[in-house]
């Protein structure tokens, strides 16, 4: 496998490393974390034009042809910067879902994806699945050229902001069938939905939807009636590498930041990072960050390069060993930093906020490592 970034991939990550340079001081992401929507609309429209919202998509849709890979590179930088827009919700998740609709789906919304002026989100999980995508409660109801959705969705990322949600929805079988799944793109103010949106613990925004009789356009049915699941099992797979890449990006932040920090605190006449214990510790931190980025690497050329199987087992090892692995690095930051270590004005505390948060979306660290052993 060959590890070396493209020319292009180069200039990507060159370009996000100067974005939040210039905009993502920590006080200027506070303000956006305590604004109506939780992030700015002037940095989306900046991520337009930048390119950034096409980067997955086909060059016929009005993308650049990008693959994991990029994605990877873009949201290793996001996760230094603690980004906030819903790039993830928008473009890997529910632009995901859409670049495996109809031509004539895409045709019709993924150029406002692209552009900024729609925002998509994904609705997969329930009250009742945990992690389980195939545990669908959620009804669709064949009725003439549409179907009537009824159901609940739980901690839809960016929910409340969207402006179109793609869901899941069971169209025939029972409960947790991995058949029978359907996928649909819905107008979220469509008469019958009701948003509830939060902040969640990493400054970021979650939504419970409810759909009570919502009439959807058969034409908005996303892949083949009853395989969704497949569809919604590749864009999982497509996120838990984004969010692996966000992951890596905030532990190298995290180890840094610690090992400047021992270097500048005195404790008895000598900088913390003098005694072999912490510098044991911080060796611990690195060695830990280093196999999560290999293993991001090796999980998302294998996805890139088709081979199904082995993918799907690497991807189930990095989100074992982000989630492990990420917390592990998290706290010993933290504790090395004494009680400003999760002090407010510290960006440390911010950091382990959302590499928790990372670890329980699509799978914690224990149930990939049960779906590895399987």
């Amino acid at each position: 496998m060959n590890f070396d970034l493209t020319e292009e991939q180069q200039l990507i990550q060159g370009s996000v490393a100067r974005f939040i340079k210039d905009n993502y001081a920590l006080d200027t992401r506070q303000q956006l974390v305590a604004s109506a929507t939780g992030y700015s609309d002037t940095y989306w429209s900046m991520m337009a034009e930048l390119g950034w919202l096409g980067l997955p998509f086909a060059e016929e849709n009005g993308g650049f042809g990008g693959n994991q890979v990029d994605t990877m590179v873009l949201m290793e930088q996001f996760g230094k910067g603690l980004v906030l827009e819903p790039y993830l919700a928008s473009v890997v998740m529910g632009g995901g879902a859409l670049k495996r609709a109809s031509d004539a789906l895409k045709e019709a919304v993924l150029p406002a994806v692209i552009d900024g002026t729609c925002k998509l989100c994904l609705g997969y999980a329930e009250p009742q699945s945990r992690f389980d995508l195939h545990d669908v409660a959620t009804t669709a109801a064949a009725d003439g050229g549409n179907f009537i959705i009824s159901g609940h969705k739980s901690m839809v990322l960016h929910g409340g902001s969207a402006s179109r949600i793609v869901i899941s929805a069971r169209t025939s079988g029972e409960r947790t069938d991995v058949n029978g799944i359907s996928l649909f793109l819905v107008e979220a103010e469509a008469d019958g939905i009701q948003r509830e949106s939060f902040q969640t613990v990493d400054g970021l925004r979650a939504a419970e939807i409810t759909f009570k009789d919502v009439r959807v356009p058969a034409k908005n049915l996303i892949g083949e009636l009853d395989a969704g699941y497949a569809i919604l099992r590749a864009v999982a797979n497509d996120a838990i590498l984004a969010l692996a890449a966000e992951a890596v990006g905030a532990m190298e932040m995290l180890y840094k930041d610690t090992v400047a920090y021992t270097q500048e605190r005195v404790q008895f006449d000598h900088p913390l990072a003098d005694f072999q214990v912490l510098q044991h510790r911080m060796v611990d931190m690195f060695m830990e960050y280093e196999q999560c980025k290999s293993l991001l690497f090796r999980a998302t050329l294998e996805t890139v390069q088709n081979s199904d199987e082995l993918a799907q087992r690497s991807i189930h090892a990095l989100k074992h060993l982000v989630g492990r692995a990420g917390i592990f690095i998290g706290e010993n930051a933290v504790q090395l930093h004494g009680g400003m270590g999760m002090a407010e004005e510290l960006r440390v505390g911010h950091y382990f906020k959302r590499i928790l948060v990372i670890d329980s979306q699509f799978g914690n660290a224990d149930y990939h490592l049960q779906r590895f052993a399987i």
